[in-house]
Formats: structure tokens, C-alpha cells, sequence
């Protein structure tokens, strides 16, 4: 008889969404809610598929202050998991090591929430023996890894292990035991159920590491398609993996090419176009976009001038689409090029002046990144991310900032020109 179990991890409940509450609290509401829904979506799927288990394998809550609200919503989902007779286990990860309410909701026997030493749960069942390790964080660092913590694998049995971990390192994801998955391979386990990196993975080898990335992206930059992973373990020991999507909302650029348009209409049509297409291809119930508007057209210092206006055009163009959100616009746009410095107008030769003689300058650049490092200094700690988290990422939100501040003064400049 075949076991059968969905992998989820970070799941991130009461995530904060501080930044789209300032802009749209609708959809500051959606987002605030979809890692619930798509928690229902995955409890739903459990019961769907009739699975012997679900394995979360870390950060099913953002941190240590939780609502009580979000705890009796685990706890009735946890309840249609229980009395359909699918256990459930769970690890405490970076973000969930000091959560108060897997320390304090009475769970059924269903359940196991794994402690800071490594724990087994073997289970004999007809025709297959199964052995589920795990190991929680017991602090939100963990610098070392914490492979060699885990007990040996069973003989004889098929061994799954739940770890929270960044691996060998990924982009925007501090280390949190780290460790090698050469390593894993040869650790003697079958399936390695980890969590932490939200971008999904599957590593095929010797056994199966399986990073199935989040239900639910949270900003932009947790785009694309989310899921998690329905895995079969037939009675010769063979592993059957598969996808499945349960993102309620999912976020997406969406460029936006304004190359020669010179009508405000055409633009509001073709920003309508474009969300259309994406809207296609999106399978969630929502498509939170963030467009990016390029190209060279005359509209472009009006564009920047009357980024109100366009704000709110854009909105309502998305909500003629069907359920698709305006989460940002980026106005990366530039006027046509002028064909000759006699055809210049005043404006026009001091953005020629800002854009080859001032900002290349050295004197400028490092004028420009004392003050933007005195500013960085300044911010809380939460937002200094803002301005890159390394000196690249500090280089070029720098050099965004200094572009799109030059566009900004010389659309106002432009602007006062025209009305004179």
C-alpha cells in the first residue's frame, strides 16, 4: 500500500505587509489573507488527494507575535486534517523558532510539532515501513548545520527528515544551517522534506531533496506560480513527485513597451493589452502586477509629471481586466531623442548635461553615496534592505534612485516650460 504525503513550507502566517497597506488597502487585504487561503488550499488538496500525511517543514508563522485569530484558524484546519485521519508534522523554522502557538495549541495525537533535539516517528504500515525525522530550530539562528544532529535512519525503512535550511546559500536568503546537499545524498534518508528558500527545487540522486518553495508569494519579489508537493512512496520504495499550485494571488512585472506612442488613451490601451496577456497565462485566482513602463515616447515627462493621474487610470484599467491588481508602476520611459544640439531646448540640454557630464562624474558619484549612506544609516533596521542588502545592491539602488530622481526634476522642468 502506497504512503502518500504533501510537503509545504514556509507558509509564513501574519506576515506583515506594511508597504502595500500605504498604497491600496484592498489589496492589502488580499495579500494579508491569501497565506490563509492558500493554507485552506493545501488542506484542501490533503483532503482531496486522501493523504496519509502533511509535512510542514518550517516558517509557518512570520515570527513570534501571532493573532489569536490565525491560531483558531490553524487549529479548525489542523481539525479537518485530524478527523480525516492525516497526521501532520511540523518543524520550527528561522521565522517560527519562538511562536508561541505551537508551544501553546493543544494539537490531537495527529499531530507532531518536532523540539530542538532530533526526534523519529516510525510507523508500520501494510506492505511499507516509514520513518519521519525532524528537528526544529530552537533559536532563530543557526549558523552551524544540523545534519550531523539528526539520528541515523532506520534499516529497513523508508526515512523521510523534515530540515529547515539554506543549503548551499541563495540569493536574498540569509545562511540558517547551512549544509551541502552532496551531503544529504549520501546521509542514507529517502526523502529530504526541507524549507527556507521559497523558490522551488527537486534534486534527483541517490534519494530526493525537495525544496518546494511557498504557497503564497507575499511582494514582488516572490513572483510567479506557487505551490507545493504531492509525493507517493510506492510499495518497491520508488518516488513519485508532482507540483501542485496553491497561490491565491500571484505577482508579476508586467512590462509595458510605449515606444512612439504619443496619446495618452493609446498608452492607457496598451497597459490594458499588456495586463490582458499576462492575465492569460496567470492560473490564480489573482494577478497582482507591478508594470514597468519602457520605451521612448513624447509622453514620457508628462507620464512622470502626472504619476497620480496614472495611478489611478492604471487601476481602473485593471480592474477591467478581472481581478488583477496595480501593486506598483515603475516609469523607466524616456523622451524621444533629440536629433541635433541646435534643435535643443533648454530643458533638453541640461538633461544632455545631467546624463553625460554629471552623473559618470566621480566627484558626484561619491558626493551622492555619502549621502545616501548617511540616509541608510538613519532608517529603522527593517527598511535598510531598501537600499541594497550588499555594496552591489547598494550601487545600483543607488543609481535607480539617482536616474529616476534626474527624470522626475526634469519632467517638472519640462512641464513649467510647456505652460510658459
Amino acid at each position: 500500500m502506497p504512503y502518500r504525503f504533501v510537503h509545504a513550507a514556509d507558509i509564513h502566517l501574519d506576515s506583515p505587509l506594511r508597504s502595500l497597506a500605504l498604497r491600496d488597502t484592498e489589496l492589502a487585504d488580499l495579500i494579508g489573507n491569501a497565506t490563509r487561503r492558500a493554507f485552506a488550499n493545501l488542506v484542501e488538496l490533503c483532503l482531496n488527494e486522501q493523504v496519509d500525511a502533511l509535512l510542514l517543514a518550517g516558517d509557518l508563522y512570520d515570527g513570534e507575535q501571532t493573532s489569536m485569530k490565525t491560531a483558531r484558524f490553524l487549529a479548525a484546519q489542523i481539525k479537518r486534517l485530524h478527523e480525516a485521519g492525516i497526521h501532520v508534522f511540523i518543524i520550527r523554522g528561522n521565522h517560527d523558532a519562538l511562536s508561541r502557538i505551537t508551544k501553546e495549541l493543544t494539537f490531537p495525537d495527529s499531530v507532531k510539532v518536532f523540539g530542538g533535539r532530533a526526534d523519529i516517528v516510525p510507523m508500520e504500515l501494510p506492505g511499507l515501513a516509514v520513518a519521519v525525522h525532524g528537528l526544529s530550530f530552537a533559536q532563530p539562528k543557526a549558523p552551524d548545520s544540523l545534519l550531523p544532529r539528526y539520528r541515523p535512519p532506520l534499516p529497513g525503512m523508508v526515512n523521510i527528515a523534515l530540515m529547515h535550511t539554506s543549503l548551499d546559500g541563495a540569493p536574498g536568503h540569509d545562511d540558517y544551517a547551512p549544509c551541502k546537499a552532496s551531503e544529504l545524498y549520501v546521509a542514507g534518508f529517502d526523502y529530504w522534506a526541507l524549507g527556507h528558500i521559497h523558490k522551488r527545487s527537486v534534486l534527483e540522486g541517490r534519494c530526493k531533496v525537495v525544496m518546494p518553495g511557498m504557497p503564497q508569494g507575499r511582494d514582488i519579489g516572490e513572483s510567479g506560480p506557487k505551490s507545493v508537493t504531492l509525493v507517493t512512496i510506492a510499495d518497491d520504495r520508488s518516488i513519485t513527485i508532482e507540483e501542485r499550485r496553491t497561490n491565491v494571488a500571484q505577482f508579476e512585472t508586467v512590462p509595458v513597451n510605449l515606444s512612439g506612442i504619443e496619446d495618452w488613451r493609446d498608452m492607457l490601451d496598451q497597459i490594458t493589452t499588456d495586463l490582458q496577456r499576462m492575465r492569460e497565462t496567470v492560473a490564480s485566482e489573482h494577478l497582482v502586477a507591478r508594470l514597468q513602463l519602457m520605451g521612448r515616447t513624447p509622453l514620457a515627462w508628462r507620464i512622470r509629471g502626472d504619476r497620480d493621474l496614472l495611478w489611478n487610470e492604471a487601476v481602473n484599467q485593471a480592474s477591467g481586466v478581472g481581478k488583477t491588481w496595480i501593486e506598483k508602476i515603475d516609469i523607466a520611459c524616456q523622451a524621444p531623442e533629440v536629433s541635433s544640439a541646435a534643435e535643443l531646448d533648454p530643458v533638453a540640454e541640461l538633461q544632455r548635461l545631467i546624463a553625460q557630464d554629471v552623473m559618470p562624474s566621480a566627484a558626484y558619484q561619491a558626493e551622492i553615496a555619502a549621502i545616501a549612506k548617511d540616509l541608510r544609516a538613519q532608517l529603522p533596521p527593517e527598511c535598510r534592505h531598501l537600499l541594497g542588502s550588499d555594496e552591489a545592491g547598494f550601487t545600483e539602488a543607488l543609481n535607480r534612485l539617482v536616474s529616476e530622481g534626474a527624470e522626475d526634476v526634469l519632467a517638472r522642468l519640462y512641464g513649467g516650460s510647456e505652460a510658459n
